[in-house]
């Protein structure tokens, strides 16, 4: 289960408290967004909720949540997989 709150704007970048929740526990997660990244990903065609729980999927598809890192921006994924990009679409 992927749970986000939307913490509003600072420095620029949105956002976003996620915890990832299932049978062994939970994660916490910080994760920022720019507007660029936003509008590259999804040109303005789902809401940046919605980006962050697709990259969220993405990432558990992928690796475990207590690999995922406990604060990062959205941008920084593409910089582990290459494919990220390309693919971010199938998640929305």
């Amino acid at each position: 289960m992927i749970e986000i709150e939307d913490k509003g704007q600072e420095d620029g970048h949105m956002v976003f408290n996620v915890t990832v929740s299932d049978s062994a526990g939970q994660t916490r997660h910080r994760v920022t967004l720019s507007d660029d990244t936003y509008q590259r990903l999804s040109e303005g065609k789902a809401t940046p909720t919605a980006c962050i729980e697709a990259a969220f999927r993405f990432l558990l598809e992928r690796e475990t949540k207590s690999d995922i890192l406990p604060s990062f921006d959205l941008n920084v994924i593409r910089l582990s997989f290459s494919n990220f990009d390309k693919e971010f679409a199938n998640y929305l």
